[in-house]
């Protein structure tokens, strides 16, 4: 008999399957991002009915099958309820869920995502903070951890770590004053340099403790969306979704 397993996790994806049945997705901070079913989630007495949904963090009790895992208990701490009831807000999660499903991983030590995904709804459902602003610093940061990211404390041309004042995209990061005609750089505020370095040297735990003018997160957004698409080969359905209601 296949021995019994606690799995810390969040529910990224949940299908129907069968009658009864859903067949889930989960990353988890022991196992990376696994498969399991939940035999009888869909019945209305069902232990699992509520903690079979995306969104659900917590303790996931299972059995390792040969391909997926047997899912028969959980304990939910989280179901972040207040994204369910915010139009706006769950369709930035639901985006979140399927960007770190991309990035996600099999048996591979994934606890740093695991994290970042947990602050990241909790940033969302905090009323101070501009949910595009949380979506860029997630996107940056996810790409961060997976060893994907823009090079943002010296030029790219020269090596300079001074007069930090554009963005090249050739070049894959920060160009300093005086390299800015030559690299074609695209100029960027002060404040939206500082933006970048921040995301990708600070730990999770402090990223979302500040906001940025509208100004800065429009080059912030800018620079971002297109760093995304140089390295991410896949289009989002949730991502289309928010797009097409600029929001």
């Amino acid at each position: 008999m296949s021995e019994k397993l606690e799995l810390t996790g969040m529910v990224l994806s949940a299908v129907p399957v069968g009658e009864y049945d859903k067949r889930i997705v989960l990353l988890t901070k022991e196992r990376g991002k696994i498969s399991g079913f939940a035999k009888g989630a869909r019945r209305q007495n069902s232990p699992l009915m509520a903690a079979a949904k995306p969104f659900s963090f917590g303790i996931f009790e299972c059995y390792e099958g040969r391909s997926s895992y047997n899912i028969y208990q959980a304990q939910i701490s989280n179901y972040f309820e207040k994204l369910s009831l915010d139009f706006e807000g769950a369709y930035y999660g639901m985006y979140f869920l399927e960007f770190a499903d991309y990035y996600a991983r099999e048996n591979s030590d994934e606890k740093e995502l695991l994290k970042l995904l947990y602050a990241s709804l909790r940033a969302l459902e905090n009323p101070h903070l501009p949910k595009k602003l949380v979506r860029y610093v997630f996107e940056l940061k996810t790409m961060v951890i997976n060893g994907e990211y823009p090079e943002v404390f010296c030029c790219t041309a020269c090596g300079s770590t001074e007069q930090l004042r554009g963005y090249s995209h050739a070049g894959n990061g920060m160009v300093c004053a005086e390299c800015m005609r030559e690299a074609r750089a695209e100029p960027l505020l002060e404040s939206t340099v500082f933006t970048m370095q921040y995301v990708v040297a600070t730990p999770v735990e402090k990223l979302y403790t500040f906001t940025v003018s509208e100004e800065v997160l429009a080059e912030f957004a800018r620079i971002q969306d297109r760093f995304r698409k140089t390295y991410v080969d896949r289009k989002f359905k949730t991502l289309e979704i928010l797009e097409s209601l600029q929001i």
